[in-house]
């Protein structure tokens, strides 16, 4: 009786064994399976190849835009003030939408404590299509629409053309961008010097 009653508590023991080990298994799985979940939600979100929401592309959007709207302003008041024609005046609005479009983007990038000749490679890589197309969708809008290519600065039609034509711009480069970032490129590029 009491050799049967050790060999129920072996049994018994011998049952208790898995399923303990079973459930420290288990946990151990779900640890593990955290911290991949946890790893690749971080790295989707620092990915270049990840989904890009369109706000990160609309930010994107919006720093080109805020120095191609300063180099065209520029520009159209240079060449209004110096009594150029239409054609220069627009040609050193471009440059000038060039120049500050990298500059927004190089001064966020040597903040970071990257080299100029890096960082003027990255700011070229990020911003040159997006910038390129929104200065084609901008001038564009102002050439086509009438009378606004000799529209003065002190004339509304001047600031209302120039907000649609920026607008247009931004609403167009906005899905250029996402495309370029979920490539892995366009600002894409700057987005891992500011972590």
């Amino acid at each position: 009786m009491g050799h049967e009653s050790h060999a129920g508590h072996a049994d018994h023991q011998a049952h208790a064994a898995p399923t303990g080990h079973a459930d420290h298994q288990s946990h151990a799985h779900h640890t593990h399976h955290t911290g991949h979940a946890a790893s690749s939600g971080h790295e989707g979100h620092h990915a270049s190849g990840g989904t890009v929401s369109w706000a990160m592309a609309a930010r994107a959007t919006l720093h080109c835009l805020t120095g191609c709207a300063i180099g065209e302003i520029l520009g159209m008041i240079i060449g209004t003030a110096l009594g150029w024609g239409n054609m220069p005046t627009m040609v050193l609005a471009i440059v000038l939408a060039f120049f500050f479009g990298y500059a927004l983007t190089l001064r966020g990038i040597l903040s970071a404590g990257v080299d100029f000749k890096t960082a003027f490679k990255v700011a070229l890589a990020a911003d040159t299509l997006s910038i390129a197309v929104m200065e084609i969708i901008d001038n564009g809008v102002i050439a086509l629409w009438p009378g606004a290519m000799d529209a003065h600065l002190d004339e509304p039609l001047f600031w209302i053309v120039l907000a649609i034509a920026l607008a247009a711009a931004f609403v167009i480069t906005t899905p250029v961008n996402k495309w370029m970032i979920g490539r892995g490129k366009g600002h894409a590029v700057v987005h891992q010097y500011h972590h």
